[in-house]
């Protein structure tokens, strides 16, 4: 099963959906993730998988490509802004929207903004569990 999450920068929350779904997934799944733009990985948000026990800092931030989409099973947006720009899917893509605001607009002093990357964290955690207890044991 391929799946790929796509979001505006593929900085934060793509990332972060990527890499839990590599660490909770393992051979079951193939996974990428990228942007319609690429605005390279957000250190916060690598600080906080990596809190969490899963090192994201070697994903590329790349940008959406037809040959992503090619590849892909199911298509997760994971922003408002990628969901209304993201391509129209082949037939039999499957597409989800997941709508987590953007940790990296995080206002406040470095205690806040750890809180909030590490509650998107959570929460997109939680999400990727539930997809991935839909899918095939095979």
């Amino acid at each position: 099963m391929n799946i790929l999450y796509v979001c505006t920068g593929n900085s934060c929350r793509s990332q972060m959906a990527e890499g839990w779904t590599r660490h909770l997934g393992g051979e079951r799944v193939a996974v990428r993730s990228a942007g319609l733009e690429a605005h390279g990985l957000n250190p916060n948000a690598v600080a906080a998988m990596q809190a969490a026990g899963v090192d994201i800092s070697a994903q590329p931030s790349s940008i959406l490509a037809d040959a992503d989409i090619d590849w892909a099973d199911i298509v997760v947006t994971v922003c408002g802004h990628a969901d209304e720009h993201c391509p129209l899917m082949p037939a039999g893509t499957r597409k989800l929207h997941w709508a987590f605001d953007d940790p990296a607009r995080a206002e406040g002093g470095p205690e806040q903004i750890t809180h909030v990357f590490a509650t998107t964290r959570d929460a997109i955690r939680e999400r990727v569990e539930a997809l991935l207890a839909e899918l095939p044991t095979d």
